[in-house]
């Protein structure tokens, strides 16, 4: 992806989503564009060095000019260490540009070390499962192939979650807060976007949803990113209904770029028997055809 353009429309969005009244300053009546001025960002360098900045030009930039741009626009942790990226980048360090360890793209040509592969399936109270930051699916507990199945269920998801969102109309279903979830979903690629420039399969697949789906391109135009850590989903499972699930997301140290996703019910409430049901349910299943089983 073009770093050039990607600050320019990264830092010209930010500056448009801050009102003057956010930045502490008078909204007046003349104001010609949404957001600040430039120069109202430019507090503690000249005008001319904040556009260059803008048009895309971040080489150079010190610590120091970034933490203030950084303070200006008000940027949330995830939206910093984007823009450290960004400039990281620009500078051609080489944490960045020296190939990373890649992961295949798809789940049927990765399978979990054994190991793994009994810790996920030791959890049995939640979903568990492993995925890269392209949202594929690479590994998972019975509970999460029995949670997933309606993404299992269509071929064409190739068992990718941002597929599955923007492509497939089941997931309007399964997400009843869909475009929370669909906002999510962009955030985490555009997250690893930054983080690995160079993923042709990440390339392919934002082509791919672009191309497709306008919904999924408006809000890649957005350049929204974020920590996905910890949090609470709710969904809706063809199965067993309604669902209200917490989550942790892991880093696989021992994998780079992967990450153990665990959802859990709070003790005692109607989702916690919903995912027995969902355990009862998918004890009579049988495995989706074309899914591989993970030794």
């Amino acid at each position: 992806m073009d770093n050039q353009q990607e600050v320019r429309e990264f830092l010209t969005s930010r500056r448009a989503k801050i009102t003057p009244e956010q930045a502490g300053l008078p909204s007046g009546t003349r104001r010609r564009v949404p957001g600040l001025r430039r120069s109202e960002v430019a507090a503690d360098m000249s005008v001319e060095y904040y556009a260059k900045l803008e048009r895309g030009n971040l080489a150079g930039a010190s610590p120091a000019v970034l933490e203030s741009v950084a303070h200006a626009l008000q940027l949330d942790d995830a939206e910093r260490a984007h823009l450290l990226h960004l400039a990281q980048a620009a500078d051609g360090s080489d944490a960045l540009t020296r190939p990373r360890r890649r992961h295949p793209a798809r789940q049927w040509t990765w399978t979990p070390h054994r190991s793994l592969q009994w810790t996920l399936d030791a959890i049995t109270e939640g979903p568990a499962f492993v995925r890269n930051g392209r949202m594929d699916i690479l590994g998972t507990n019975a509970l999460a192939r029995a949670f997933y199945s309606d993404v299992y269920a269509n071929p064409h998801n190739q068992a990718n979650l941002a597929r599955f969102t923007f492509l497939d109309p089941a997931s309007r279903r399964f997400y009843p807060d869909w475009g929370l979830a669909a906002d999510v979903t962009v955030a985490i690629l555009r997250t690893e976007a930054d983080r690995n420039p160079h993923d042709k399969e990440l390339h392919d697949l934002v082509g791919e949803l672009s191309t497709r789906s306008e919904d999924f391109r408006t809000r890649w135009g957005a350049h929204n990113v974020r920590h996905h850590g910890t949090g609470t989903k709710n969904f809706h499972h063809h199965a067993v209904g309604d669902l209200t699930l917490a989550f942790d997301g892991l880093e696989m140290a021992a994998e780079p770029g992967l990450t153990v996703t665990i959802y859990t019910a709070e003790p005692g409430s109607p989702s916690e028997e919903g995912l027995r049901l969902l355990a009862s349910w998918a004890a009579t299943q049988e495995a989706p055809a074309g899914r591989p089983r993970v030794n």
